[in-house]
């Protein structure tokens, strides 16, 4: 295999950060591409990230990845917390977990920055690395939690409406023109209004409508359970879901100051293992693939 890369100053138009929810795209590659494509989810997350960086040439680079996809600190405060998405016991294995640990190692031969911390999730990791970020940040994800982390004009969300070709571009301006809430009120709105995706029940009687035009009112979720002037109905309701809230609140939030390995983020010009990215290619006949990524890179391999 090879590929010439081009001049540093073309593959540094814009000096960003760029976060890449590995999951989010892996599962997004897993159910789009035809499983006949040998490794189809690996395949098909090389071709997002080529896309990606070819289009938004970065700055820097990470990948962040699940170590702990329910950690137990989300748990405790909330046992209903994804408790739908575990597998009973005589469930077939997870189709997508040899793709996911090959797809890591791929990562790693390139020399792309590949990180997760043990008992957080990729969510916790971003948002850590967004708070540590000197430069703007663009997250691409598919996991609206993340629209919480949205601080203009530092931090926006990519997300992607068809693959990494079609990008909605997440800002304060979107969130209030998708919820009709204030931009940074987005953590509070999934709090009151649940997330069923998550195991989230949110606040009973309280839907997304109601929970738009409190915080649209009174601003935060900390102002509305001050407010005296609610309507009855709702202020009930609040003080039944108290518990639930207090809960919540320490499980929604992206953890933003998770201790994470001293890794660089610079866009790798060369792989950091050549030899096991070749072979690696080869026995599971991504060469296509590897190869769209390196020119993106621009990656001499």
């Amino acid at each position: 295999m090879t590929a010439t890369a081009p001049p540093a100053a073309a593959r540094r138009e814009h000096a960003t950060l760029l976060l890449v929810d590995y999951s989010s795209l892996l599962y997004r590659a897993f159910h789009t591409i035809p499983p006949s494509v040998p490794m189809h989810a690996v395949h098909g997350f090389l071709g997002m990230l080529a896309r990606l960086v070819t289009d938004r040439p970065p700055h820097a680079l990470a990948v962040a990845v699940d170590n702990d996809w329910r950690p137990a600190f989300r748990v405790e405060a909330l046992p209903c917390y994804k408790a739908h998405r575990v597998a009973a016991p005589d469930a077939e294995p997870d189709a997508v977990a040899p793709q996911e640990a090959l797809g890591r190692q791929l990562l790693g031969a390139f020399g792309v920055a590949v990180i997760g911390a043990a008992g957080f999730e990729a969510e916790d990791v971003i948002a850590t690395l967004a708070a540590r970020a000197s430069e703007p940040v663009e997250i691409v994800s598919g996991d609206r939690d993340l629209f919480a982390l949205v601080r203009d004009p530092d931090v926006v969300v990519l997300y992607p409406l068809s693959g990494t070709s079609r990008l909605l571009r997440v800002d304060e301006a979107e969130i209030e023109r998708r919820y009709g809430i204030p931009g940074r009120a987005y953590l509070d709105f999934a709090i009151l209004r649940g997330d069923p995706s998550d195991g989230l029940p949110g606040v009973a009687g309280i839907g997304e409508k109601t929970a738009a035009r409190l915080l649209a009112e009174h601003g935060s979720l900390a102002r509305v359970l001050e407010a005296s002037d609610l309507p009855p109905a709702v202020a009930r309701r609040l003080h039944a879901a108290r518990a639930y809230l207090a809960a919540a609140r320490r499980v929604v939030p992206p953890v933003a100051d998770v201790p994470l390995p001293a890794v660089a983020l610079d866009v790798p010009a060369r792989p950091a293992d050549p030899e096991t990215l070749g072979r690696l290619a080869r026995e599971h006949r991504l060469e296509g693939a590897v190869m769209r990524l390196a020119r993106a890179l621009g990656t001499a391999i």
